[in-house]
């Protein structure tokens, strides 16, 4: 039986339909044809899915391995403890990663991937809407350091990507909304008209969750724009860098709460805090940030700093983003719902630290003045 890929500009196919997990052996065989599968998974989503889909691949070919959930875990010590486990295992260059998971096990998975042997095949297997939209797609793994997000890792990219939406059903609804960040990124930094859909479709999400009837078409729209930026700019470049929108701040909210703050929630507050920084520049005209505000509200997402955090700590941390150049920060910003600015070709600004401070102290003083019972917490996982 074929299975129809989404049509879009990539070398490889990605799959998004309800019920297509059931279809994940063929496709896998199909695509990445290995003597051994090592399925790389976290301990929650294993006891979900782990061993369905190694009934699906040939009887004896197939290991789980295994990590505990969370950022935290996205480490240069699991890289080196699921890549010495492949080598107990005696997996050869013959040998196929499926990555089944959110954005912390594609990034692991794939960076083990991309290193094993100098390279061995990838099948991204999603299973959070923060991963559907943005993680699975795109071939850039990496790791975490103490210095910042993502500081160690590679380009690879996968044999294949399956999305299924039936599984997203499993997750707590605040989980589900740390996807809608990038959703509505999307929308911000390439299209308009899709910003403006998600935007229409947010109450009927978060009311209904993972069954909500745009859902499907939503994720698959937001595929469609991500694989568009990346088939034109693979190796970030250029182009490209507009999906870091939001996410300088982002990244440095995350180092600054030690990866306990959901990265959706921080990308929401990122975005908020970049429009603004766009609108001082005078990128982008007065209103911008009260639109996207208006979209993370809808999302049940949250718009402010969580308390606590000092000025000078987070502009510390956003210097070890990995987009700075010479010393200097430097920000995708728009200009507008759909339109982002170029900067003659480089698709990022460096702004200042005068301009970062006087933001970051607006927006703490904003979070003091704040009457706390009406502040729409930023979810914090639970530390293991």
């Amino acid at each position: 039986m074929s299975h129809s890929a989404l049509a879009l500009p990539l070398e490889y196919p990605v799959y998004c339909r309800n019920g297509i997990l059931s279809a994940l052996g063929e496709i896998v065989q199909r695509t990445a044809p290995a003597h051994r599968y090592a399925v790389v998974s976290d301990e929650t989503v294993s006891k979900l899915y782990g061993q369905r889909v190694v009934d699906c691949l040939p009887a004896g070919a197939s290991r789980v391995f295994t990590i505990p959930p969370g950022e935290r875990e996205k480490t240069r010590e699991r890289w080196v403890g699921l890549t010495d486990a492949l080598c107990d295992w005696g997996a050869g260059r013959d040998t196929t990663v499926v990555a089944l998971g959110g954005g912390v096990i594609g990034d692991l998975a794939g960076f083990v991937a991309a290193t094993y042997m100098r390279g061995i095949p990838v099948v991204q297997v999603p299973t959070t809407l923060l991963s559907m939209v943005d993680a699975a797609v795109g071939g850039k793994t990496a790791v975490d350091t103490p210095f910042g997000k993502n500081l160690v890792g590679s380009f690879h990219s996968p044999s294949a990507v399956i999305m299924d939406p039936e599984v997203l059903r499993s997750l707590p609804i605040e989980v589900l909304r740390t996807g809608l960040a990038e959703m509505i990124k999307h929308g911000v930094v390439a299209d308009a008209s899709y910003f403006d859909a998600v935007v229409g479709a947010l109450p009927s999400i978060t009311e209904c969750g993972a069954t909500a009837p745009e859902l499907s078409a939503l994720i698959a729209g937001s595929v469609r724009i991500k694989s568009t930026v990346v088939a034109a700019d693979a190796r970030e470049g250029g182009h490209r860098q507009i999906l870091n929108f939001g996410h300088t701040i982002a990244h440095a909210i995350e180092r600054e709460l030690d990866y306990q703050v959901a990265h959706g929630d921080a990308v929401a507050i990122g975005m908020v805090i970049e429009a603004r920084i766009a609108e001082v520049l005078g990128l982008s005209p007065v209103g911008l940030q009260h639109a996207i505000i208006g979209a993370v509200d809808a999302a049940q997402l949250p718009s402010m700093l969580p308390a606590g955090l000092s000025v000078e700590s987070l502009l510390l941390a956003t210097k070890g983003d990995k987009k700075a150049r010479s010393g200097a920060v430097r920000y995708s910003l728009p200009c507008g719902v759909g339109v982002m600015e170029s900067a003659e070709d480089q698709w990022s600004v460096s702004v200042s630290d005068e301009v970062v401070r006087l933001v970051l102290n607006d927006a703490l003083n904003a979070v003091t003045a704040q009457d706390s019972d009406s502040m729409r917490p930023v979810h914090l996982r639970g530390r293991k």
